[in-house]
């Protein structure tokens, strides 16, 4: 019978996942949808790291110790997960079992990375790709149920389920356009209460192919739980 994997097993597997995306500049945004206006320049003075796939079930549950309902599977994407579980409740966990500093990354790093970084082709309609069945699930062939991540084709970067399976929270408060973002990609938070709402990226399994292109951008409160709505972690 094949070893179960011990918390610290996924913990080590977490860090070898972390991918490096290099500093550097792109053009974030869309002519194509009005709250992804204005395409604007976007410069990272330094390196991040970003985890391959979105968190799975297998490292949340070894993390907080418990499971979560209707779960099928330790390599799918952990959902049914609030703003508020993943930053007040599983990072801090994470950052206390590692003594590391992960966290959600900014919409400007999920996009870049996306994008595949200083590596990647900007013009490309989805991660790694023009073609969605290469690189996602989505409502035409995911037959309506969330898949193990990293199964499909990865990005330049080598950056899976960035494109469909689960939208992706970020830490970003939602706005409704680019006119005041910020250049240097670091995350827009505005103390406007507990009721604010925040960025998803990516698209999910239920959504059509459009919704999962790169520049395209949702939003949430952040104590919303969905079975569509995932996560992955960054860091410096």
């Amino acid at each position: 019978m094949p070893k179960t994997k011990t918390k610290i097993d996924y913990l080590a597997q977490l860090e070898k996942d972390m991918v490096l995306v290099e500093k550097g500049s792109f053009m974030m945004g869309s002519d194509e949808y009005e709250n992804s206006q204005p395409i604007h320049k976007v410069t990272f003075e330094k390196d991040f790291y970003i985890c391959k796939y979105p968190v799975t079930r297998g490292l949340w549950l070894a993390v907080m110790g418990k499971n979560l309902p209707e779960f099928i599977g330790d390599n799918q994407p952990v959902e049914n997960v609030s703003w508020n579980d993943i930053v007040q409740i599983f990072i801090p966990k994470l950052n206390d079992s590692t003594k590391m500093n992960y966290r959600l990354q900014s919409e400007a790093e999920w996009e870049y990375a996306a994008r595949g970084g200083n590596n990647g082709n900007q013009n490309l309609k989805y991660s790694g790709s023009d073609f969605l069945k290469e690189v996602g699930w989505f409502n035409a062939n995911s037959y309506n149920e969330i898949k193990p991540v990293g199964l499909k084709k990865g990005n330049e970067l080598g950056l899976y389920d960035m494109s469909g399976n689960v939208w992706e929270w970020c830490q970003d408060d939602w706005s409704s356009d680019y006119k005041n973002a910020r250049k240097d990609g670091s995350a827009k938070v505005e103390n406007n209460g507990e009721k604010r709402l925040r960025v998803l990226r990516g698209g999910s399994w239920s959504d059509s192919y459009n919704s999962c292109r790169g520049s395209i951008r949702y939003y949430s409160n952040l104590a919303l739980r969905s079975s569509y709505i995932g996560f992955r972690v960054a860091q410096d």
